[in-house]
Protein backbone atom coordinates (compact mmCIF):
# COMPACT_ATOMS: atom_id res chain seq x y z
CA UNK A 1 0.00 0.00 0.00
CA UNK A 2 2.75 2.77 0.77
CA UNK A 3 4.96 1.41 -1.42
CA UNK A 4 2.35 2.01 -4.33
CA UNK A 5 1.53 5.42 -2.71
CA UNK A 6 5.17 6.24 -3.50
CA UNK A 7 5.97 4.67 -6.91
CA UNK A 8 2.47 4.62 -8.42
CA UNK A 9 1.01 7.07 -10.68
CA UNK A 10 -2.34 7.89 -12.48
CA UNK A 11 -4.51 6.35 -14.62
CA UNK A 12 -2.28 4.12 -17.14
CA UNK A 13 0.50 5.29 -15.68
CA UNK A 14 1.63 6.68 -19.22
CA UNK A 15 3.04 9.40 -18.20
CA UNK A 16 5.36 7.78 -15.35
CA UNK A 17 7.05 5.57 -18.12
CA UNK A 18 7.30 8.96 -20.38
CA UNK A 19 9.20 10.48 -18.08
CA UNK A 20 11.72 8.05 -17.80
CA UNK A 21 11.92 6.99 -21.59
CA UNK A 22 12.72 10.71 -22.15
CA UNK A 23 15.74 10.13 -20.18
CA UNK A 24 16.64 6.90 -22.19
CA UNK A 25 16.60 8.69 -25.51
CA UNK A 26 19.31 10.98 -24.33
CA UNK A 27 22.85 9.83 -24.23
CA UNK A 28 25.83 11.45 -22.97
CA UNK A 29 28.13 12.85 -26.04
CA UNK A 30 32.25 12.59 -24.17
CA UNK A 31 35.15 14.83 -25.09
CA UNK A 32 38.40 13.51 -23.93
CA UNK A 33 41.91 14.75 -23.56
CA UNK A 34 39.84 17.77 -21.10
CA UNK A 35 41.36 18.69 -17.70
CA UNK A 36 38.72 17.29 -15.41
CA UNK A 37 40.79 17.85 -12.52
CA UNK A 38 38.30 20.25 -10.55
CA UNK A 39 34.59 19.24 -11.49
CA UNK A 40 32.62 22.20 -9.79
CA UNK A 41 28.84 21.53 -9.00
CA UNK A 42 27.55 24.55 -7.53
CA UNK A 43 24.92 26.57 -9.30
CA UNK A 44 23.33 29.97 -8.06
CA UNK A 45 19.32 28.69 -8.44
CA UNK A 46 16.24 31.38 -7.61
CA UNK A 47 19.20 34.19 -6.21
CA UNK A 48 20.87 31.31 -3.85
CA UNK A 49 24.03 29.60 -3.74
CA UNK A 50 23.56 25.40 -3.92
CA UNK A 51 26.42 23.18 -3.74
CA UNK A 52 24.72 20.74 -5.99
CA UNK A 53 22.25 20.96 -8.44
CA UNK A 54 20.01 19.21 -7.24
CA UNK A 55 16.66 20.05 -4.87
CA UNK A 56 14.74 17.63 -2.31
CA UNK A 57 11.26 18.37 -4.24
CA UNK A 58 7.95 18.81 -2.33
CA UNK A 59 6.25 15.39 -1.68
CA UNK A 60 3.30 15.24 0.35
CA UNK A 61 2.57 12.64 3.32
CA UNK A 62 6.48 11.56 4.13
CA UNK A 63 5.76 10.70 7.14
CA UNK A 64 3.54 8.16 5.53
CA UNK A 65 7.10 6.10 4.58
CA UNK A 66 8.80 6.96 7.98
CA UNK A 67 8.24 8.74 11.02
CA UNK A 68 11.04 11.50 9.97
CA UNK A 69 9.16 12.75 7.43
CA UNK A 70 9.82 15.82 6.19
CA UNK A 71 12.02 17.07 8.45
CA UNK A 72 14.85 14.31 7.28
CA UNK A 73 14.80 15.91 3.81
CA UNK A 74 15.11 19.37 5.19
CA UNK A 75 18.28 18.17 7.46
CA UNK A 76 20.03 16.28 4.44
CA UNK A 77 19.72 19.19 2.03
CA UNK A 78 21.16 21.39 4.47
CA UNK A 79 24.12 18.95 5.58
CA UNK A 80 24.91 18.94 1.79
CA UNK A 81 24.86 22.83 0.82
CA UNK A 82 21.42 22.26 -0.94
CA UNK A 83 17.73 22.91 -0.19
CA UNK A 84 14.66 20.72 0.25
CA UNK A 85 10.92 21.96 -0.78
CA UNK A 86 8.19 21.71 2.12
CA UNK A 87 4.98 20.58 0.52
CA UNK A 88 2.27 22.49 2.26
CA UNK A 89 1.05 18.36 1.98
CA UNK A 90 3.29 17.72 4.54
CA UNK A 91 2.92 15.72 6.81
CA UNK A 92 5.17 17.51 9.09
CA UNK A 93 4.14 21.03 9.61
CA UNK A 94 6.10 24.03 8.18
CA UNK A 95 6.90 25.21 11.68
CA UNK A 96 8.62 21.40 12.49
CA UNK A 97 10.78 21.20 9.66
CA UNK A 98 12.05 25.06 9.83
CA UNK A 99 12.63 24.70 13.76
CA UNK A 100 14.68 21.26 12.32
CA UNK A 101 17.46 23.49 10.51
CA UNK A 102 19.61 26.53 10.26
CA UNK A 103 19.54 27.47 6.83
CA UNK A 104 15.72 28.49 5.34
CA UNK A 105 14.39 26.31 3.38
CA UNK A 106 12.21 26.62 0.37
CA UNK A 107 7.96 26.14 0.35
CA UNK A 108 5.65 24.73 -1.45
CA UNK A 109 1.94 26.00 -2.15
CA UNK A 110 -0.76 24.38 -3.35
CA UNK A 111 -3.59 27.52 -4.37
CA UNK A 112 -5.74 25.28 -2.23
CA UNK A 113 -9.08 26.50 -1.33
CA UNK A 114 -9.86 30.22 -0.86
CA UNK A 115 -7.67 33.48 -0.65
CA UNK A 116 -7.71 33.49 3.00
CA UNK A 117 -6.51 30.29 3.58
CA UNK A 118 -3.83 30.75 0.94
CA UNK A 119 -2.60 33.97 2.34
CA UNK A 120 -2.95 32.38 6.25
CA UNK A 121 -0.04 29.90 4.82
CA UNK A 122 1.97 32.51 2.65
CA UNK A 123 1.85 33.97 6.36
CA UNK A 124 3.23 31.24 8.27
CA UNK A 125 5.83 30.22 5.69
CA UNK A 126 6.85 34.07 6.02
CA UNK A 127 7.25 33.52 10.17
CA UNK A 128 9.28 30.37 9.49
CA UNK A 129 11.89 32.40 7.38
CA UNK A 130 11.22 30.25 4.23
CA UNK A 131 13.10 32.12 1.21
CA UNK A 132 11.55 30.76 -1.73
CA UNK A 133 8.02 30.37 -2.39
CA UNK A 134 7.17 27.58 -4.72
CA UNK A 135 3.57 27.58 -6.02
CA UNK A 136 2.62 24.28 -7.85
CA UNK A 137 -0.54 24.60 -10.52
CA UNK A 138 -1.07 21.17 -11.71
CA UNK A 139 -3.34 19.87 -9.39
CA UNK A 140 -7.26 21.62 -9.86
CA UNK A 141 -8.45 18.23 -9.07
CA UNK A 142 -6.48 14.84 -7.93
CA UNK A 143 -5.45 12.36 -10.63
CA UNK A 144 -6.81 9.13 -10.40
CA UNK A 145 -4.15 7.25 -8.69
CA UNK A 146 -5.66 3.83 -9.26
CA UNK A 147 -3.27 1.44 -6.99
CA UNK A 148 -4.66 3.71 -3.96
CA UNK A 149 -7.78 3.13 -4.78
CA UNK A 150 -7.68 -0.53 -5.34
CA UNK A 151 -5.46 -0.36 -2.09
CA UNK A 152 -8.06 0.93 0.05
CA UNK A 153 -5.43 3.79 0.99
CA UNK A 154 -6.80 6.27 3.51
CA UNK A 155 -5.67 9.65 5.43
CA UNK A 156 -4.46 8.94 8.07
CA UNK A 157 -3.84 5.29 7.31
CA UNK A 158 -6.11 2.65 8.97
CA UNK A 159 -6.36 -1.24 9.55
CA UNK A 160 -9.45 -2.69 8.67
CA UNK A 161 -10.12 -5.91 6.37
CA UNK A 162 -8.89 -4.84 3.54
CA UNK A 163 -5.45 -3.25 4.32
CA UNK A 164 -4.85 -5.71 7.31
CA UNK A 165 -2.96 -8.82 5.72
CA UNK A 166 -0.47 -5.83 4.08
CA UNK A 167 -0.32 -3.51 7.36
CA UNK A 168 0.78 -6.41 9.89
CA UNK A 169 3.03 -8.10 7.38
CA UNK A 170 5.26 -5.24 8.00
CA UNK A 171 5.83 -4.52 11.66
CA UNK A 172 8.77 -2.24 11.61
CA UNK A 173 6.61 0.16 9.19
CA UNK A 174 3.46 -0.73 11.47
CA UNK A 175 5.49 -0.02 14.42
CA UNK A 176 7.02 3.51 13.40
CA UNK A 177 3.21 4.35 12.76
CA UNK A 178 1.63 3.62 16.02
CA UNK A 179 4.37 5.38 18.08
CA UNK A 180 4.42 8.43 15.79
CA UNK A 181 1.82 11.22 16.13
CA UNK A 182 -1.28 10.10 13.10
CA UNK A 183 -0.04 10.88 9.57
CA UNK A 184 -2.22 13.80 8.27
CA UNK A 185 -1.68 17.04 6.36
CA UNK A 186 -0.18 18.48 9.25
CA UNK A 187 -0.38 22.01 7.54
CA UNK A 188 -4.31 22.11 7.10
CA UNK A 189 -5.18 20.45 10.82
CA UNK A 190 -8.60 21.31 11.69
CA UNK A 191 -9.40 22.00 8.04
CA UNK A 192 -9.52 18.59 6.65
CA UNK A 193 -11.39 15.93 7.78
CA UNK A 194 -9.83 12.47 8.39
CA UNK A 195 -10.34 10.24 4.97
CA UNK A 196 -12.61 7.49 4.96
CA UNK A 197 -13.37 4.44 2.27
CA UNK A 198 -11.40 3.56 -0.73
CA UNK A 199 -11.14 7.10 -1.77
CA UNK A 200 -10.00 8.09 0.90
CA UNK A 201 -6.81 10.08 -0.16
CA UNK A 202 -8.70 11.94 -2.64
CA UNK A 203 -11.54 12.98 -0.35
CA UNK A 204 -8.58 14.01 2.16
CA UNK A 205 -8.05 16.95 -0.13
CA UNK A 206 -11.36 17.47 -1.94
CA UNK A 207 -12.45 20.07 0.04
CA UNK A 208 -10.13 22.38 -0.34
CA UNK A 209 -9.27 21.69 -3.78
CA UNK A 210 -10.35 25.20 -6.51
CA UNK A 211 -10.24 24.23 -10.19
CA UNK A 212 -11.63 27.99 -10.40
CA UNK A 213 -8.05 29.59 -9.96
CA UNK A 214 -6.60 31.53 -12.72
CA UNK A 215 -3.37 33.79 -13.41
CA UNK A 216 -5.06 36.51 -11.69
CA UNK A 217 -4.87 34.65 -8.71
CA UNK A 218 -1.53 33.62 -9.84
CA UNK A 219 -0.76 37.30 -9.79
CA UNK A 220 -1.86 37.58 -6.31
CA UNK A 221 -0.22 34.95 -4.39
CA UNK A 222 3.44 36.46 -6.13
CA UNK A 223 2.22 39.54 -4.68
CA UNK A 224 1.64 38.54 -1.24
CA UNK A 225 5.59 36.83 -1.39
CA UNK A 226 8.16 39.10 -0.17
CA UNK A 227 10.58 36.58 -2.07
CA UNK A 228 11.72 34.73 -4.72
CA UNK A 229 8.91 32.79 -6.72
CA UNK A 230 9.01 29.50 -8.44
CA UNK A 231 5.76 28.09 -10.61
CA UNK A 232 5.67 24.42 -10.86
CA UNK A 233 3.79 22.27 -13.07
CA UNK A 234 4.06 23.64 -16.35
CA UNK A 235 4.93 21.88 -19.50
CA UNK A 236 5.00 24.80 -22.44
CA UNK A 237 6.51 27.44 -23.32
CA UNK A 238 3.03 29.59 -23.88
CA UNK A 239 2.32 28.81 -19.46
CA UNK A 240 6.16 30.03 -18.82
CA UNK A 241 6.33 33.36 -21.01
CA UNK A 242 2.85 33.95 -18.56
CA UNK A 243 4.78 33.27 -15.55
CA UNK A 244 7.33 35.45 -16.32
CA UNK A 245 5.12 37.63 -17.01
CA UNK A 246 2.68 37.75 -13.82
CA UNK A 247 6.49 38.51 -11.64
CA UNK A 248 7.61 34.62 -10.87
CA UNK A 249 11.45 34.34 -10.77
CA UNK A 250 11.39 30.59 -11.99
CA UNK A 251 9.45 28.09 -13.43
CA UNK A 252 9.78 23.97 -13.04
CA UNK A 253 8.81 21.97 -15.69
CA UNK A 254 7.26 19.15 -14.29
CA UNK A 255 3.92 16.85 -15.17
CA UNK A 256 3.67 16.10 -11.37
CA UNK A 257 6.41 12.77 -11.79
CA UNK A 258 3.00 11.45 -13.42
CA UNK A 259 0.33 11.42 -10.19
CA UNK A 260 -1.80 13.80 -11.81
CA UNK A 261 -2.84 13.82 -15.96
CA UNK A 262 -2.16 10.61 -17.68
CA UNK A 263 -0.92 10.57 -21.08
CA UNK A 264 1.51 13.54 -21.19
CA UNK A 265 5.15 13.93 -22.52
CA UNK A 266 8.17 13.17 -20.15
CA UNK A 267 9.08 16.57 -18.45
CA UNK A 268 12.25 16.01 -20.44
CA UNK A 269 10.91 16.08 -23.61
CA UNK A 270 8.83 19.73 -22.67
CA UNK A 271 12.34 21.46 -21.16
CA UNK A 272 13.60 22.72 -24.42
CA UNK A 273 10.98 24.41 -25.73
CA UNK A 274 10.71 26.57 -22.17
CA UNK A 275 14.05 27.26 -22.10
CA UNK A 276 13.76 28.17 -25.17
CA UNK A 277 11.27 30.67 -24.31
CA UNK A 278 12.32 31.85 -20.78
CA UNK A 279 15.96 30.46 -20.20
CA UNK A 280 17.45 34.02 -20.38
CA UNK A 281 15.02 35.66 -18.57
CA UNK A 282 14.22 33.09 -15.30
CA UNK A 283 15.42 30.06 -13.59
CA UNK A 284 14.37 26.80 -15.19
CA UNK A 285 14.11 23.86 -13.17
CA UNK A 286 13.79 19.96 -14.46
CA UNK A 287 11.01 17.64 -12.11
CA UNK A 288 9.78 14.18 -13.22
CA UNK A 289 11.81 10.84 -13.80
CA UNK A 290 15.42 11.84 -12.47
CA UNK A 291 16.79 8.80 -11.00
CA UNK A 292 20.86 9.13 -11.37
CA UNK A 293 23.56 11.65 -11.93
CA UNK A 294 23.48 11.19 -15.45
CA UNK A 295 19.83 12.27 -15.51
CA UNK A 296 21.25 15.38 -13.95
CA UNK A 297 23.83 16.12 -16.34
CA UNK A 298 21.45 15.59 -19.23
CA UNK A 299 18.87 17.81 -17.84
CA UNK A 300 21.51 20.52 -17.62
CA UNK A 301 23.03 19.83 -20.89
CA UNK A 302 19.84 20.53 -22.12
CA UNK A 303 19.51 24.04 -20.74
CA UNK A 304 17.77 23.01 -17.12
CA UNK A 305 19.51 25.20 -13.88
CA UNK A 306 18.87 22.10 -11.37
CA UNK A 307 16.83 19.06 -10.86
CA UNK A 308 14.38 18.49 -8.40
CA UNK A 309 14.31 14.83 -7.15
CA UNK A 310 10.63 13.47 -5.51
CA UNK A 311 10.56 9.96 -5.17
CA UNK A 312 13.96 9.82 -4.78
CA UNK A 313 14.06 10.76 -1.39
CA UNK A 314 10.81 9.01 -0.15
CA UNK A 315 12.84 5.50 -1.52
CA UNK A 316 15.78 6.54 0.55
CA UNK A 317 13.72 7.87 3.69
CA UNK A 318 11.65 4.62 3.77
CA UNK A 319 14.79 2.43 2.89
CA UNK A 320 17.18 4.05 5.49
CA UNK A 321 15.81 6.43 7.65
CA UNK A 322 16.67 10.27 7.89
CA UNK A 323 20.34 8.68 7.03
CA UNK A 324 18.91 7.12 3.29
CA UNK A 325 17.89 10.31 2.43
CA UNK A 326 21.74 12.04 3.18
CA UNK A 327 23.28 8.77 1.36
CA UNK A 328 21.05 9.64 -1.86
CA UNK A 329 22.28 13.03 -2.01
CA UNK A 330 25.66 11.58 -1.98
CA UNK A 331 25.42 8.84 -4.48
CA UNK A 332 23.62 11.61 -6.80
CA UNK A 333 26.65 14.12 -6.19
CA UNK A 334 29.04 11.51 -6.36
CA UNK A 335 27.51 9.86 -10.01
CA UNK A 336 27.64 13.73 -11.65
CA UNK A 337 30.82 14.20 -10.35
CA UNK A 338 31.84 11.09 -11.90
CA UNK A 339 29.92 11.60 -15.11
CA UNK A 340 31.34 14.97 -15.41
CA UNK A 341 34.82 13.44 -15.61
CA UNK A 342 34.07 10.82 -18.07
CA UNK A 343 32.09 12.83 -20.40
CA UNK A 344 35.30 15.59 -20.23
CA UNK A 345 33.55 18.32 -18.77
CA UNK A 346 35.31 20.09 -15.77
CA UNK A 347 31.79 21.09 -13.92
CA UNK A 348 28.36 21.68 -14.53
CA UNK A 349 29.01 25.63 -15.97
CA UNK A 350 30.69 24.12 -18.71
CA UNK A 351 27.28 21.72 -19.73
CA UNK A 352 25.67 22.19 -23.17
CA UNK A 353 23.25 20.59 -25.72
CA UNK A 354 27.16 19.90 -26.95
CA UNK A 355 27.33 17.40 -24.38
CA UNK A 356 24.63 15.01 -25.21
CA UNK A 357 22.85 13.67 -28.59
CA UNK A 358 19.40 12.58 -29.00
CA UNK A 359 17.75 9.63 -31.06
CA UNK A 360 15.78 11.08 -34.08
CA UNK A 361 12.73 12.45 -33.59
CA UNK A 362 12.70 12.24 -30.03
CA UNK A 363 9.75 14.72 -28.45
CA UNK A 364 6.51 15.60 -29.04
CA UNK A 365 5.10 18.60 -31.08
CA UNK A 366 1.41 20.30 -30.99
CA UNK A 367 -0.71 19.16 -33.32
CA UNK A 368 -2.68 22.63 -33.78
CA UNK A 369 -1.39 26.28 -32.91
CA UNK A 370 -0.61 26.74 -29.59
CA UNK A 371 -3.28 28.57 -27.54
Amino acid sequence: MVFDFVDGGAEDEATVRENRRAFADVALRPRVLVDVSARPQGVRVMGQDLALPVVLGPTGLARMVHPAGEAAAAVAAELFGTVSVVSSGSSVSFEDVAAAVRVPQWFQLYPWGDRATIEALIDRARACRYRTMVVTVDVPVVGAREKDLRNGLTVPPRVDPRTAWDVLSHPRWLAGLVRSPKVTFANFAGLLPDARGTSGLAAATQGLLNPGHTWDDLAWMVAQWDGPVLLKGLMTAEDARRAVDVGCAGVAVSNHGGRQADSLPGALDALGEVVAAVGEQVDVLLDGGVRRGTDVVKALALGARACLVGRPWLYALAAGGPRGVERLLEVLRDEVDRTLALIGRPGVDTLDPSAVCVRPGRGWVPAGKPG
